[in-house]
C-alpha cells in the first residue's frame, strides 16, 4: 500500500512538471521530429540527437531531456511507416517490419499494417513507461549502496554485455570498445595534471568533446553513406485506406503485441540491447511458436505486431539503467547521459532525490508522448507518404550546415568542426569495415567513469586490487562478466549469435 501511495505521489510530481506548457511543446516537438526522422530513410535518432545536443545548452534540463526522449521513441513509430510503404527501414529496428509489413501493403492492407504498428507501439510504450515508474525507485535504492568497486565492476559487465549483444564480429566489437576507452582518456589527467595523448595540441588538453565524437560518428558518417546510395525509392501506394482493424485481426495481433511488449521491456534493460535486439528477438519468437511459420514473410500480421511492440518497449525500457544506475545500455542512452552532463547533472540513483521533477517529469512525458504519437501517425499518414518523395540530395546540405553550426557554437572553435569531420570520415570507414560504431561511443562515455571509480576503489582499499572480488556485489558482477566471455567463446553460441542478427 505504501508503495502505491509513493508511486501515485511521484507520478503527481511528474504530471505537474510534464503538463506545463513549455514541456508539452518540447514533448510535441520531440515526437514530431522523431516521427519525421523515422519516416525518412537514412536519418535515424542517433544522428538527430547528436545534431540537437548543442541546442540543449540553452534549454532547461527537463525540457531538453523530454525533447530528446521524444525523438528516440518517436523514431520507432515513424520507422514503421517507411518499412511498410517503401520496404526500406527508416530506423534500424524497423528492418524486421519490412519483412511482413511491405507484403501486407502489396496485398492492399497497408492501412491495417500501419494501424497494428501504431496500436502495438502505443500499448508497448505505455507498459514500458509504467515499468520504469514501478521498478526505477527500488533499483535506485539498491544502487545507492554501491561503492566505487561496485560501479567499476558494473561498467565492466555492461561493456562486456554490449560486446556480446552487438551485431557483427565479436573481435571488431571489442576493438571498438577499446578504441572508445582510449579516446575517453585523451586530455589532462585530473590527479597528476599531466596531459595524455594530446600530442602537444592545445585544443586537446581538455579532451575530445562528446558532441564532436557523437556528431561525427553518426551524423556526418550517415550523410556520407546515404550520398553513396543511388537506388530510387518507390512508394507502393499514395493513398492509404482501411486503417480500422476488424475484431478478428485485433484478436490475432493482440497476443503478439503482448509478447513483444514483455520481450522488449526485458531486453531493453540489457547493455547493448534496446529497440533493435528486441525487434529481432520478437520476430524469431513469433515465427517459432506460429502454427504455420510459412505465413511469415508473406504478410503475417503478427510479423508486424510483435516486432513493432518490442522495439518501442525496448527503446523506453533502456531508460531504466541510464536513469537509475547512470550506465547507458546503448548509444542513444549514451547521448542522453551526455545531455545530462551538459547541464551538470550526474546520472545515477541520486537524480531521483536531487532532481525529482526531472526524473518523474521525463517518465510522465513518455505517456503523454505516446498519446501524441498515435494522433500524429494515423490521421497524418498522407503527409508522411508525401515526405517520402523528397530526394535525399535536397536534405543533406541543410543537415550538414546545421551540424557545422551546432558544433562550432559549443566552444566557438573551428577546431571542433575539423575534429567532427575527422570522426565523420572515421565513422564512414567503420561502416565500410563493418565495425559498429555504437560500442565505441559507450566506451568513450564509460571510460573516464571507469577510471575514476577504479582509482577511488584502490585509494579506499589502500592499493589492494582484491577489493573488486572480495566485495560481494562487485565479485558477483565480475564473475557474471567472466561467464559471459566464456560462453560467447563457445563455437555453438558464437554461431547462434551471428544467426540471431541476420534477417529471417
Amino acid at each position: 500500500m505504501e508503495f502505491l501511495t509513493t508511486l501515485v505521489h511521484n507520478l503527481g510530481i511528474g504530471f505537474g512538471e510534464a503538463l506545463s506548457l513549455t514541456n508539452l511543446l518540447y514533448c510535441f516537438f520531440g515526437v514530431l521530429l522523431g516521427t519525421l526522422i523515422g519516416v525518412l530513410p537514412g536519418i535515424g535518432p542517433l544522428p538527430t540527437i547528436a545534431m540537437l545536443l548543442p541546442i540543449t545548452y540553452a534549454l532547461p534540463p527537463v525540457s531538453a531531456l523530454i525533447m530528446l526522449a521524444g525523438i528516440y521513441y518517436g523514431a520507432q513509430y515513424g520507422g514503421s511507416t517507411t518499412a511498410i510503404l517503401v520496404n526500406l527501414p527508416g530506423e534500424s529496428s524497423s528492418v524486421v517490419t519490412c519483412l511482413d509489413g511491405y507484403q501486407m501493403a502489396r496485398q492492399g492492407r497497408a492501412g491495417k499494417a500501419l494501424s497494428v504498428a501504431a496500436i502495438g507501439s502505443f500499448i508497448a510504450g505505455c507498459f514500458a513507461t509504467l515499468m520504469i515508474a514501478a521498478f526505477a525507485p527500488p533499483l535506485a535504492e539498491v544502487a545507492l549502496k554501491f561503492g566505487p568497486a561496485e560501479y567499476f565492476s558494473l561498467m565492466v559487465l555492461g561493456l562486456i554485455a554490449a560486446v556480446v549483444l552487438a551485431s557483427g564480429s565479436l573481435l571488431k566489437a571489442i576493438g571498438m570498445i577499446v578504441l572508445g576507452l582510449l579516446l575517453g582518456i585523451v586530455g589532462t589527467d585530473v590527479n597528476s595534471g599531466l596531459q595524455r595523448y594530446s600530442f602537444g595540441i592545445p585544443e586537446l588538453s581538455d579532451g575530445i568533446g562528446f558532441v564532436t565524437v557523437a556528431m561525427g560518428l553518426f551524423a556526418y558518417a550517415e550523410i556520407i553513406i546515404n550520398l553513396q546510395q543511388t537506388e530510387k525509392r518507390e512508394v507502393f501506394t499514395e493513398k492509404v485506406t482501411g486503417l480500422l482493424l476488424t475484431w478478428a485481426e485485433f484478436k490475432q495481433a493482440l497476443p503478439a503485441i503482448l509478447r513483444g511488449t514483455g520481450l522488449g521491456s526485458v531486453l531493453g534493460i540489457l547493455p547493448g540491447g534496446g529497440a533493435l535486439l528486441s525487434a529481432f528477438a520478437s520476430y524469431t519468437v513469433e515465427k517459432k511458436i506460429a502454427k504455420d511459420p510459412s505465413r511469415f514473410g508473406k504478410g503475417a500480421i503478427e510479423g508486424v505486431a510483435g516486432p513493432e511492440s518490442a522495439n518501442n518497449a525496448g527503446s523506453q525500457a533502456s531508460f531504466i539503467p541510464m536513469l537509475t544506475l547512470g550506465i547507458p545500455p546503448n548509444a542513444v542512452m549514451a547521448l542522453m547521459v551526455g545531455a545530462m552532463t551538459i547541464h551538470s547533472i550526474q546520472p545515477g540513483p541520486q537524480v531521483m532525490t536531487s532532481n525529482p521533477e526531472l526524473f518523474w517529469g521525463l517518465i510522465v512525458s513518455m505517456w503523454i508522448g505516446n498519446v501524441m504519437l498515435v494522433v500524429l501517425n494515423l490521421p497524418l499518414i498522407g503527409i508522411w507518404v508525401k515526405l517520402l518523395m523528397v530526394p535525399y540530395r535536397l536534405l543533406y546540405p541543410a543537415i550538414l550546415l546545421f551540424c557545422c553550426i551546432g558544433t562550432y557554437s559549443i566552444n566557438n572553435n573551428v577546431f571542433d568542426v575539423y575534429m567532427t569531420v575527422v570522426f565523420g570520415l572515421l565513422g564512414w570507414v567503420f561502416v565500410k569495415l563493418e565495425c559498429e560504431p555504437a560500442p565505441l561511443l559507450l566506451g568513450f562515455i564509460l571510460g573516464p567513469m571507469m577510471e575514476e571509480n577504479l582509482r577511488r576503489a584502490l585509494l579506499l582499499s589502500r592499493g589492494d586490487p582484491t577489493v573488486f572480488v572480495t566485495r560481494p556485489i562487485s565479485g558477483v558482477m565480475l564473475a557474471m562478466a567472466a561467464i559471459l566471455l566464456l560462453i560467447i567463446v563457445a563455437p555453438n553460441i558464437r554461431k547462434r549469435r551471428e544467426e540471431a542478427f541476420q534477417e529471417q
